[in-house]
């Protein structure tokens, strides 16, 4: 008998394959005090088993073949890095020393502090890289509790050689970077995980490698047998078990479908974004490290419509400074090639140990409290350098400047007078950058959108961030998966609000772009084209599929069918003309 189970899709596609169910040893982590004449011998343990993990991860840095893209194996580089930050060289060290505590257990106190850091930021997506420490640990614990440890290989499972993973769809409690990139290599057909969301590594992996994913799948190993048929539904989130012939004959037909549908897509690269009734679209990348800017030029977009800078705080001691600011962002620019490039400046999160290590007390609800450019207000150390790096930079391409999580006009005032005296201190170095600099504001927050005729007077653009518009405005955690299912783009107040937010930028006579992951599904892209949006920023891996979207609308009907959808009150009738503007 056929049944299915279900998670969430995070990335659209089909895989026909046989189960391969990784289990993993549970580690017993003890938990003992050590006498004072062996704390060096332990302190020496801790060390060792750090230069094995970094030696690990750069052997399977090097399996990876040189065509996979830099924004891939940046995961790997990360979790390098983190071997050698501080708080996991040094802070267990001090533990050991100071509570006389074994190394496993110095190392779980540490994880515990590092987690909570995490858990406390508002942004979705750098509180889902929690899993990055998760998966270090993870690594450095099965080295110390293993007898031998320089066999213990890779510690995330036990290692099927690539013949056996070939034509797989692997199940798993969750997946490391490491584990996701090196089975793309090995032929898998998809993943199926129990845990992690939209924004987990494996998501992101799986889209990026073009990977049929569905995650989030609870209690999946229970329920499915190893080296079992299973078909893996990418676009619905769900495995189908107790196959027959009438439903694999039904996927091998959707799987010819989609492989049609690539090739038809790659056939769109280089082409312009226009409608059927002659309007020109901007279709723009999100983009997170310098080295994402080569998937940007692969896929021809317009440019970057959002560069999140975030990473450059992250794991380390210290806030980057200016040059190391600049340097990142000339990377980028040299990349595109005179594309424009929209730097974001940093959204961090209410703890500002993520920051430079700064301390400080942890906000009891952080979602609400010291965040983005909140932040960077009052932390000016922090901000300014930031600031001028930018400034000098748009003096070697197309350079616009976004703030995140504006909710006051005075902000915007804040921001502009800190700008006009940075402008003066590089006329007095002198150095150069472009005097009219775009300034533009991103509109996250429900108070905001309300008011974007305001902030639409002072800025030069505005750019919809609609994972927490729509998080803040409908009160939903999205990473929550309690509640997650509640996490809804089609919400009416939601659509009012996007839909307020443009018509100010219009009347202004300013772009506005929607740069959330509304954006980069092409299930929502009619109705934003008929909301009256004509600038899209999404991650790279999606913007062929929507451009298809965009050629194969009419923007006058969909604006008549928005305006009647808005109107409607009744909620059978508003279902009936979402669908219809889908299909439109």
């Amino acid at each position: 008998m056929t049944f299915s189970l279900h998670g969430i899709g995070v990335s659209r596609g089909y895989a026909i394959g046989r189960t391969y169910l990784l289990q993993r040893n549970q580690m017993e982590i003890a938990e003992y005090a050590i006498p004072d004449a062996i704390i060096e011998d332990e302190i020496r343990r801790f060390l060792n088993s750090l230069d094995i993990a970094r030696k690990q991860l750069q052997e399977i840095r090097q399996q990876i073949p040189p065509t996979t893209p830099g924004d891939l194996t940046a995961f790997i580089d990360t979790h390098l890095l983190m071997l050698q930050d501080v708080t996991f060289t040094e802070a267990p060290v001090q533990l050991i020393r100071t509570r006389k505590c074994n190394a496993e257990w110095a190392l779980k106190i540490q994880r515990d502090l590092l987690v909570q850091v995490f858990e406390q930021m508002d942004d979705p997506y750098l509180r889902t890289r929690k899993d990055d420490v998760d998966h270090v640990v993870r690594r450095v614990q099965r080295i110390l509790v293993t007898e031998d440890p320089a066999s213990a290989g890779n510690p995330d499972y036990a290692e099927p050689s690539a013949s056996r993973l070939e034509g797989r769809v692997i199940v798993a409690d969750d997946l490391t970077p490491a584990d996701t990139i090196l089975m793309q290599h090995q032929g898998v057909q998809a993943f199926v995980t129990e845990y992690g969301g939209p924004l987990s590594h494996t998501a992101i992996l799986a889209r990026s490698l073009g990977i049929p994913a569905v995650v989030g799948a609870r209690n999946a190993r229970a329920w499915l047998g190893h080296d079992e048929p299973v078909i893996v539904d990418g676009r619905q989130g769900a495995i189908l078990v107790g196959l027959d012939e009438r439903i694999l004959r039904y996927y091998r037909h959707k799987q010819q479908q989609e492989r049609r549908e690539q090739r038809e897509l790659s056939k769109l690269k280089g082409k312009p974004a226009i409608t059927r009734d002659g309007m020109t679209i901007g279709l723009y990348a999100n983009i997170e490290q310098p080295e994402d800017a080569t998937a940007v030029r692969d896929v021809a977009a317009d440019g970057v419509g959002l560069y999140r800078t975030e990473f450059l705080f992250m794991n380390r001691t210290e806030a980057p400074d200016e040059e190391e600011h600049l340097a990142s962002y000339l990377h980028v620019i040299k990349v595109l090639d005179g594309s424009p490039v929209t730097i974001r400046t940093a959204d961090l999160g209410a703890d500002k140990q993520v920051d430079g290590g700064r301390g400080g007390p942890v906000s009891t609800n952080p979602a609400l409290g010291l965040r983005a450019i909140r932040m960077c207000l009052k932390d000016l150390a922090m901000f300014r350098p930031q600031l001028r790096a930018i400034l000098r930079a748009s003096a070697f391409g197309p350079v616009r400047m976004m703030i995140p999580m504006l909710s006051t006009i005075q902000e915007v005032f804040q921001v502009l007078r800190l700008v006009a005296e940075t402008r003066q201190e590089l006329r007095d170095r002198g150095l150069a950058f472009d005097e009219k600099l775009p300034i533009g504001g991103m509109i996250e927050v429900p108070a905001a959108a309300v008011c974007a005729p305001q902030f639409a007077h002072y800025l030069d653009f505005l750019s919809i961030g609609t994972n927490d518009l729509i998080q803040y405005t409908l009160a939903i955690d999205r990473v929550d998966d309690e509640i997650n299912y509640l996490y809804d783009p089609l919400h009416p107040a939601v659509l009012m609000l996007i839909h307020n937010t443009i018509r100010a930028g219009h009347k202004a006579g300013i772009p506005v772009s929607l740069c959330g992951e509304m954006a980069g599904d092409p299930r929502y892209t009619r109705l934003l084209l008929g909301l009256g949006l004509t600038e899209f920023s999404m991650h790279p891996t999606g913007l062929l599929e929507i451009k298809r979207a965009v050629q194969n609308s009419h923007v006058g009907e969909l604006s008549e069918a928005v305006r009647h959808l808005l109107r409607t009150t009744d909620a059978e009738k508003y279902a009936e003309a979402l669908k219809s503007i889908a299909q439109n």
